[in-house]
Order: C-alpha cells, then structure tokens, then sequence
C-alpha cells in the first residue's frame, strides 16, 4: 500500500528549527532518501519553499481569485512530502518516525486513496 509522509515544520513560536538544525535536516533528509530506496521504501519525495511563496486559487461563483501566500495562517506548515510503499500502516509508521524532521517537526502518515471512475467517460 502506498502513503503519503507529510512533513510539517513549526512556523512560529519557540520550536522553530534554527537554521543551522535545518541544514543539517537537509543533509540528514538525502541521506534518508537514499535508505528508503535501498531497502524498497521509496516511491517520491520533494520538498516545499516556504508557505510565503505559495499562491493560493480559488473558484467562488464561477470566478478565478488568485492570493498570494498561503491558504491560512498556521503553527506548521508543510514543509515537503514522501511517498512510500509499506506493508501496512503499522510499517508505514515506523519509516515515518525513522524521518529526521520528525525530531523537530511533524510527521502525518496518510494513506493514498485509490480513485476509480464511476461513470463512462463521453
């Protein structure tokens, strides 16, 4: 089965990384890349810029709004992803908390939703 390990960040307050601790995530976070492939875990992983880069779109009564920034003031943000194959979740866990970030962030492990069309296509 395949998950999705969404990586967030503190955005503010106390617990945000320094960034000498988020250089050495960087490093810390390829070198975990290349074991998930080695051991078969691995399918996908990017990371994000930060939230102040993001633009948001929105369709409200038939009309486009383009925002700049992000959908909404938060603590964390989402910081990157990984995509991986686990047996179950119970697996899918253990690679998450095997993430570096997650010693200063927060993992959320989500499974993929497999999506089948219900109606003929035209």
């Amino acid at each position: 089965m395949q998950y999705y390990c969404f990586i967030y960040l503190p955005g503010s307050g106390s617990e945000v990384p320094s960034p000498d601790v988020l250089a050495d995530g960087v490093n810390a976070m390829l070198d975990n890349d290349e074991t998930l492939r080695q051991s078969g875990h691995y399918i996908l992983s990017d990371a994000l810029k930060s939230p102040e880069a993001a633009t948001s779109v929105r369709i409200r009564n038939g009309k486009l709004s383009v925002t700049d920034g992000p959908f909404a003031e938060t603590k964390e943000y989402l910081s990157g992803f990984i995509k991986i194959e686990a047996r179950d979740l119970n697996e899918a866990i253990q690679v998450a908390g095997a993430i570096p970030l997650a010693r200063v962030g927060t993992i959320e492990v989500r499974p993929v939703e497999q999506l089948e069309r219900t109606d003929t296509p035209q």
